[in-house]
């Protein structure tokens, strides 16, 4: 329980709120490990309740009647996952899969909102965060609808920067976490292929480099102004 409080304390996903409230949140939640692979909860699954990710990733994304796979977040440490559910109380909108071992903790929806209830500033935060998504979500709209490739490609790549990014020196960003190209393809909406030559552009022009297996972003004023639409 002292780990889930530290944790929300310094959770980027909870700034803001009141010490006093995050504690009360942290005596609602309870810890929950899963492996790598492991599907937390699937697009359709009831919405009972919000997970925080203490350690680990996660990856949201939604299937096609096809089977085909659209990636839309990659989440890490500090980020809450399912909070729409503890608003609207329908279904779950995408699947979430662990990337690796990954540690949360779950609140429970009824739990939730007994608190809140209580505190509404709690509803207000929660709101935030909502909103927050929608705005993302319109912009990876606008993106595909406007931006050519590169863009899009360089779009993703500060996306992730946001979330796994490490502060090197000279203002050079380490994103922390191996992506393949598949990955950043995915999640830009576009062939492997188109994206390998967008990436090895960068790479030859010194905007974009790997360093042990990792994505650095060199330049980022530069994949700034091709993501600006």
């Amino acid at each position: 329980m002292a780990e889930i409080k530290d944790f929300l304390q310094n959770s980027f996903s909870l700034e803001g709120l009141s010490a006093d409230l995050v504690a009360g949140l942290a005596c609602l939640a309870r810890p929950m490990k899963i492996g790598a692979g492991a599907i937390l909860f699937d697009a359709g699954d009831p919405g009972n309740g919000c997970y925080a990710v203490i350690d680990g990733s996660l990856k949201v994304s939604i299937l096609s009647v096809e089977g085909d796979e659209q990636l839309l977040a990659v989440l890490g440490p500090g980020h809450l996952v399912g909070e729409l559910a503890l608003l609207d109380g329908r279904p779950r909108s995408a699947t979430v899969t662990a990337l690796k071992a990954t540690q949360l903790a779950f609140i429970e929806k009824q739990a939730f909102e007994r608190f809140s209830d209580a505190n509404p500033a709690v509803y207000r935060h929660m709101l935030s965060i909502v909103g927050q998504r929608l705005r993302q979500a319109n912009d990876v709209l606008a993106a595909r609808s406007f931006l050519p490739l590169p863009g899009r490609v360089a779009q993703t790549l500060l996306q992730l920067a946001e979330t796994f990014g490490k502060p090197l020196d000279d203002g050079r960003v380490l994103i922390h976490y191996k992506l393949s190209q598949a990955d950043i393809a995915n999640m830009a909406g576009a062939a492997r292929e188109n994206v390998s030559r967008v990436l090895n552009d960068w790479k030859r022009a010194g905007t974009v480099t790997r360093i042990s297996g990792y994505y650095c972003i060199e330049k980022p004023e530069i994949l700034t102004k091709a993501a600006t639409l």
